[in-house]
């Protein structure tokens, strides 16, 4: 990262973008020759368009390192003002400032040229993006493992997928090196394990002090990785401010009847998010999808999907300790990766110690497809038969028992072994998205979020209408 940039990273000032609508196409002949002649005979112009303002008046400054999120319904100018941050437009109106090197993730298979192989793209997205030949060559196979597509690297970007198309154009992003990351929906095409990829690895650049700037229409993408988000609508700035309030009037913007979102729309300008007489309603009612996965028509009678997997990364590894064979299983002891909600589950791994550690812990963890931690567990407080040092060549066989309280998605396995430190603890092995597994769908589901927590609803009649 550039470390002689100004403490903003984007700075925009009365940003603008208008396009003009013409009904019929001789009106854009029209509006060249008419508003003259008019002129000339002393009668008063006439304009044969209608001004769209895809963006008005926008103002907002990105600093740098921080995380911020655009939410807003279709059509909010969400879109048009990345395209302006990233000089692929320009505004109409007001100044846009970007500080640092920039890489964008727009549009599918934007910068790409269709009769060019996956590797020719490459070298020319990169190019684009600021990089040189030689630097390209260097990160090159890096480019290629994220990307993941084997032999089609060196066939016409054409004959691709959706899905591949956004693999590399991803792969490539991310690996510039860049100041400024910009992303668009562009995440939601990839298959569940290389979306969980794509955010562990904006965790990591985000980590890094990079800026990052993305549109999603998750909420709780927004909430989790965002430390400022901003709330558009009619390609305007309604809002902008901590994650967890935005979020709450984008809900309440975009659930509400036609005739109600525009009450809605100026109580959240004048009164900043929280209108006078109706307070903005608690984080626990944002209803938040658990996974954009498509149930299937006929659930797989097999336990294992070949299809699933995950992408296992060392976040942690002193080379202390070694954890190997990482597996979910049914109690009986048969391996799955395909569960029933509330079946009892056991995660198992075996750790092998190079050293001796004392007060050692093995610990797992769950997440969302975007990295949110649902719940986990640790040996550090069991019972007193559990071992709580390992001397060297020590073999662990580690296993977690628990029932799958989560609701259909997918899902993913943070494990990890280390030694406590009164109330922290130092990881020696932590291996994140180490096994990947898809809770099966259920048409009669009550439960909406993440969890089943087992309600029950109950309507009764106490009163019925006369009429």
């Amino acid at each position: 990262m550039s470390s002689d940039l100004p403490d903003h990273a984007i700075h925009l000032q009365g940003v603008s973008k208008h396009y003009l609508i013409y009904k019929r196409p001789e009106d854009r002949l029209k509006q060249m020759i008419m508003p003259k002649l008019r002129r000339v005979t002393g009668m008063k112009p006439r304009k044969y368009f209608t001004d769209f303002a895809a963006v008005h008046d926008v103002d907002f400054t990105v600093e740098r390192g921080e995380t911020v999120g655009i939410i807003g319904r279709n059509g909010s100018g969400k879109s048009t003002l990345l395209q302006m941050i990233c000089g692929i437009l320009q505004p109409s109106s007001g100044s846009v400032e970007v500080n640092g090197r920039i890489a964008a993730l727009l549009e599918l298979g934007a910068g790409f040229n269709a009769d060019f192989t996956g590797r020719e793209n490459v070298f020319l997205n990169a190019a684009i993006l600021g990089l040189t030949r030689e630097e390209t060559e260097a990160r090159f196979d890096s480019i290629a493992r994220f990307a993941d597509i084997g032999i089609f690297i060196d066939q016409p970007v054409k004959t691709y997928s959706s899905g591949m198309y956004v693999r590399l154009a991803f792969a490539v992003a991310i690996n510039v090196d860049p100041d400024i990351l910009v992303v668009d929906e562009a995440l939601s095409v990839g298959d569940e394990a290389f979306q969980r990829k794509c955010f562990a690895r904006i965790e990591q650049i985000r980590e890094s002090g990079a800026t990052i700037l993305f549109v999603s229409h998750s909420a709780q993408t927004i909430v989790q990785l965002c430390d400022r988000a901003i709330l558009m609508d009619g390609g305007s700035k309604l809002l902008d401010g901590e994650p967890k309030p935005v979020v709450q009037q984008y809900q309440r913007l975009v659930n509400a009847d036609p005739v109600r979102q525009k009450t809605i729309r100026e109580e959240i300008i004048t009164c900043q998010g929280v209108p006078p007489e109706e307070p903005a309603p608690p984080a626990a009612d944002v209803k938040i999808a658990p996974s954009e996965a498509e149930p299937e028509a006929e659930e797989r009678a097999d336990p294992i999907d070949p299809s699933l997997v995950a992408h296992p990364k060392d976040i942690e590894n002193t080379g202390i300790v070694e954890i190997f064979d990482v597996s979910l299983e049914t109690e009986q002891g048969t391996p799955v990766n395909l569960v029933e909600m509330g079946q009892r589950m056991v995660l198992r791994f075996q750790a092998r110690f190079n050293d001796k550690v004392d007060n050692t812990f093995a610990a797992m963890a769950i997440r969302t497809i975007a990295g949110l931690k649902l719940f986990g567990a640790s040996t550090r407080l069991v019972l007193p038969d559990h071992p709580s040092s390992a001397d060297a060549g020590d073999v662990w066989d580690v296993r977690f028992s628990f029932n799958c309280p989560l609701t259909p998605g997918v899902y993913f396995f943070t494990v990890a072994v280390g030694k406590a430190l009164g109330a922290g603890a130092e990881h020696h092995h932590r291996i994140q998205d180490a096994l990947a597994f898809r809770v099966k769908f259920r048409p009669d589901l009550v439960a909406t979020g993440f969890v089943d927590a087992g309600i029950t609803p109950l309507v009764s009649r106490i009163e019925r209408s006369a009429a």
